[in-house]
This record gives C-alpha cells, sequence and structure tokens, in this order.
C-alpha cells in the first residue's frame, strides 16, 4: 500500500494534498505533478511512502530537475513507483515506463525479486544498495539534516512535515 502526499511551499507556509499515483509511469510524470502543485514556481516536495518497506522525496524547485531521495534502493526497486526513483539515481533503462507493464501498480510485482549475494536487488543487471540513495540533503535546508533524514524509519513522514513544520497541515489529508 502506498500512500503519497505533495507539498507546495507558499508565501503563507505549506499547502497539503494527498496525490493519486494511478496515472504516473515515469519520472516525467512525478515532477509534472509536483510542478502543477506549485504555487508561483516555488517549492514544491512529493513523498512515496510504501507501507514499512521505503520512503521517497522528490523536490521540484520551479523547471529545475527534480532532487531525489529514497531510504532503501532494494526495497524501491522492487515498487512500481520505487522502481521510477531508482532507475533515475542509479541509472538504467531510459524509460522505466517499457517495464510498467509487468507490475501491478499497488505495491506487487509477480514474481520473487532477483538476489545477488544478498547484497540486494538485482537492477539493470547491477546490484541496488539495501540502504539510503540520491540526495542526501534533499531536506537540509528546509529544516531537515541529512542525518536526520539517514536515521529515520519507514513510517518517516510524520517525522518529515514535522522538520519542515508542516506535519498538521499534513495531518489534515491523511
Amino acid at each position: 500500500m502506498y500512500f503519497a502526499a505533495l507539498l507546495a511551499r507558499t508565501h503563507d507556509g505549506w499547502q497539503a494534498s494527498d496525490t493519486e499515483l494511478d496515472d504516473v509511469e515515469t519520472l516525467s510524470d512525478l515532477a509534472d505533478l509536483a510542478r502543477d502543485a506549485s504555487v508561483d514556481e516555488d517549492t514544491v516536495v512529493l513523498f512515496i511512502e510504501q507501507e514499512d518497506a521505503w520512503f521517497g522525496v522528490l523536490r521540484i524547485e520551479g523547471e529545475e530537475d527534480p532532487r531525489i531521495f529514497v531510504s532503501d534502493a532494494a526495497a524501491a526497486a522492487r515498487s512500481s513507483y520505487g522502481e521510477i526513483l531508482t532507475t533515475e539515481l542509479l541509472g538504467g533503462d531510459e524509460d522505466p515506463a517499457d517495464e510498467l507493464d509487468a507490475l501491478d501498480l499497488d505495491g506487487t510485482e509477480d514474481g520473487e525479486p532477483d538476489r545477488e549475494d544478498g547484497e540486494g536487488e538485482s537492477f539493470e543487471g547491477e546490484s541496488v544498495p539495501a540502504g539510503p540513495v540520491g540526495d542526501r540533503a534533499v531536506l537540509a535546508d528546509l529544516g531537515l539534516s541529512e542525518s536526520d533524514l539517514l536515521a529515520l524509519g519507514s513510517e518517516a513522514l510524520p517525522e518529515i512535515t514535522e522538520a519542515l513544520g508542516a506535519g498538521e497541515i499534513l495531518e489534515t489529508v491523511r
């Protein structure tokens, strides 16, 4: 089960909304979803959380490239939405949407994931690291340091939004 939420920074603080990922197949789709929530091209943070497995943060600032962090690349690579993020972070297939036909977008996939020497998931012929990948400073200037981000567990969204000063706002959509 996934939970996804958008936090858009405004002049008055943060606006929160839950979001549906049904039509998302690529990183561009995720970025467009975030940009659509932007107020005056200000900061938008998209959170994706898969229950007890991993979380991801995608940050958009206007038309800049997205900044991405994933808490556990190996767990995320087994997930349809996580695969979109890990593909961007670890390289690989330029269009992960080509592989989405084999995935169920409820967080489960057909078959068992491949393992290589217990290091992590097999991804594009390489081993996916079990652990965090991406921009560890993605939220540092917003109040959550790299070390605090790395210390979070899979149920991180409440702690992240509290650090950003948007905890109560997010609870209204959760």
